[in-house]
């Protein structure tokens, strides 16, 4: 497996503390398939915009 760039981590890191406040070391500790995960629901979730659940 290979990892992300360190601009790609660094990015998906931002957006990850941004909308969910982890803090850093718990963003970092996941898998990167996780933190994409994360971040697609995330994605998802603010492409519905506020207040829509």
């Amino acid at each position: 497996m290979t990892r992300p760039s360190p601009d790609l981590l660094l990015g998906e890191t931002a957006r990850l503390a941004y909308h969910v406040h982890w803090p850093l070391d718990t963003i970092l500790d996941l898998e990167h398939p996780d933190r994409r995960r994360f971040l697609a629901e995330v994605d998802a979730l603010t492409a519905r915009g506020p207040g829509v659940v």
